[in-house]
């Protein structure tokens, strides 16, 4: 088994600061930013898990739920990863999104 700590500390620490950030700063690109990534896991999550299924979009629940759906796709992305590479990819692409949002 995989070792995804580093993968739910870095999405912890990206969901505990859109939950800390003013309602501008998520009307002007977090909440965009954090949707998209949850998106992009949930779908990494889809594939791994059936490849052949039809992908489902994980919907908009708006800019206040944002940090529980990035939590919610990394959990589920977290339980299917099988190497270290993997990991380290979803981990970069957490990391990378937090610095767009700006938070």
């Amino acid at each position: 088994m995989v070792d995804t700590t580093p993968l739910t500390r870095a999405v912890d620490h990206f969901a505990d600061r859109l939950r800390a950030a003013p309602q501008s700063r998520l009307q002007r690109s977090a909440a965009a930013e954090a949707l998209a990534l949850a998106r992009e896991l949930a779908l990494r999550a889809q594939r791994i898990e059936d490849p052949s299924g039809e992908p489902r979009e994980m919907p908009d629940a708006g800019m206040f739920a944002v940090a529980d759906q990035i939590t919610v796709a990394v959990h589920d992305l977290a339980l299917v990863l099988k190497t270290d590479a993997e990991v380290e990819e979803a981990v970069t692409l957490v990391e990378e999104a937090q610095k767009r949002a700006g938070v």
